[in-house]
């Protein structure tokens, strides 16, 4: 179960160096922004950040902003749409905590 300081640091935004950078697209400074991008990135721009070798989403949410469940949950994910829906029920989920 996350804590109230957690999920408060897991919403805050990265540091300058650690955004990630969609290819030919948006530039995300937290999971607000990844929730919020994920649904209007074109299916070829998800492919080339995910396919069966790499998550690249998974890898930055557990190694940048440190959330664990959701990289689980983005790295277990088959398509964009499965994605967007973890995504936006784990923000709001943090969100909920964070009050």
């Amino acid at each position: 179960m996350v804590t109230k300081e957690e999920a408060r640091r897991f919403l805050g935004d990265v540091a300058p160096e650690q955004c990630f950078w969609f290819i030919n697209g948006p530039i995300l400074i937290n999971l607000d922004d990844l929730a919020n991008a994920l649904p209007n990135i074109s299916n070829e721009s998800y492919a080339h950040h995910v396919d069966k070798k790499k998550n690249d989403f998974g890898k930055w949410v557990d190694e940048v902003v440190g959330d664990k469940k959701l990289a689980h949950d983005l790295q277990k994910s088959k398509n964009k749409e499965s994605a967007v829906k973890k995504a936006r029920a784990r923000l709001d989920s943090l969100k909920k905590k964070a009050k």
